[in-house]
């Protein structure tokens, strides 16, 4: 599922999807996985599981920044699940770099499992998603 792949590689202009990406880019991420929501709900090509990883990524961000450890570190873990099948790069996104990202972002919540409370978000390690064709 690697890599930009036939019909799915159009919704890199998808209205919805780059709705979605300027929500999460100024860090307004409800509105993000609300709107992706909405492509994710109709979508039943090959990609589904991405567009859930991007929701459920904006999911962890919004649950992070406001202090739910708990979910944060839940709903990150099923992001990264469903958005690793489709490395190194899916529908204009590097995830090799979003991934990476998303990590560096997380690591204290991930490090420390037990932490319910004492770790807030780092502004500049909040990933944005700047999209690019891949170099195959």
């Amino acid at each position: 599922m690697s890599a930009d792949a036939g019909d799915d590689a159009s919704y890199a202009t998808n209205e919805l999807y780059q709705q979605g990406i300027a929500y999460f880019n100024d860090c307004e991420f409800f509105e993000a996985h609300e709107v992706w929501e909405e492509l994710w709900t109709d979508y039943r090509g090959p990609s589904r599981k991405f567009f859930q990883g991007l929701i459920q990524a904006a999911v962890a961000l919004h649950h992070f920044g406001n202090g739910n450890l708990r979910g944060a570190r839940k709903v990150y873990g099923t992001s990264r699940a469903y958005l690793e099948s489709f490395k190194p790069h899916h529908i204009g996104l590097d995830l090799d770099k979003f991934l990476g990202e998303f990590d560096r972002c997380f690591a204290e919540v991930v490090a420390q499992p037990e932490a319910t409370t004492g770790i807030e978000i780092d502004p500049d390690t909040i990933p944005e998603i700047h999209l690019t064709t891949p170099v195959e």
